[in-house]
């Protein structure tokens, strides 16, 4: 079996379900009014964090070859702005079930963009998580700001895919750094002209919320470079689990039988996609 095939799918399992821990911390700051401070705080606690680790590894604190960051930070920062938007207007569940057609979206512009050859299998696997997360969730609010989810998903999808973009002689290390720190003098520009008064929950909030996407965007930095996208995308799916069981833990919610059904038809096509593609390059 291709154990990067499976490292790969392994991390980005890891990856979402921790993820479901930031999102919930931004829905906290419900009708929250400056999205533009919370990601200017949120960008600075990131790469303030990340710092001493690149000084520590010694890498360069401006390395060059920065066109494709500089092109990722941008989408990041356009996303994380529209995620904020969308987790403080919508339901939860109706803002995660939207984000997870990134996957999706990232098989179809893996194929449009890069020629990727993308198999039946995994095509019918994306579908079925897809329609999995929506048994699951339920959705039944749409409105304007479902389009920012929207945004959101595609954005994740682009960055996803433009990792391949990216220097291999730059660590993942050097990747979130760069990520967060490029965009921050875009950001900060809108965040003056919002001109929102400092808020020291909103900066606690974007230090947590920093720290668990910094472990997704890891996660994902090294499970794409690995595999093809179209292989592991439909891995992406089971932080709906972790959102489950998070909601039983804290919130003391108990699945219905969508739960399960929903969960089937997560995990069963992605495990044939897995074992297939892994007998593929036995």
């Amino acid at each position: 079996m291709d154990r990067s095939l499976i490292t790969a799918i392994f991390l980005l399992v890891i990856g979402n379900n921790i993820v479901i821990f930031s999102d919930s911390l931004i829905k906290l700051l419900d009708g929250f009014e400056a999205p533009f401070q919370f990601v200017l705080y949120r960008q600075l606690s990131a790469t303030l964090l990340l710092a001493p680790f690149m000084l520590i590894f010694k890498r360069p604190m401006l390395p060059q070859k920065l066109r494709w960051h500089a092109v990722r930070a941008h989408i990041f920062l356009l996303g994380t702005v529209f995620m904020v938007i969308s987790l403080t207007t919508l339901p939860l569940a109706t803002a995660n079930a939207i984000f997870y057609a990134a996957p999706i979206i990232t098989v179809i512009l893996a194929r449009v963009l890069f020629k990727e050859q993308v198999t039946r299998l995994s095509l019918v696997t994306a579908v079925l998580g897809m329609v999995g997360v929506l048994v699951i969730i339920n959705p039944t609010s749409a409105n304007i700001f479902a389009v920012a989810a929207l945004v959101v998903a595609t954005t994740l999808a682009l960055n996803n895919l433009l990792i391949k973009k990216l220097p291999t002689e730059h660590s993942i290390l050097d990747t979130l750094y760069l990520t967060n720190l490029l965009g921050i003098p875009v950001v900060a520009s809108l965040a003056w002209f919002e001109g929102a008064s400092f808020n020291a929950q909103t900066l606690l909030i974007a230090l947590g919320s920093s720290l668990f996407s910094m472990v997704y965007a890891g996660t994902c930095v090294f499970a794409y470079r690995a595999a093809e996208s179209n292989k592991i995308t439909s891995a992406e799916y089971t932080g709906l689990i972790g959102a489950v069981a998070l909601g039983m833990i804290f919130f003391t919610e108990t699945p219905d039988a969508r739960f399960y059904m929903g969960s089937m038809l997560i995990i069963v096509p992605l495990t044939i996609l897995t074992l297939r593609n892994s007998k593929a390059v036995d």
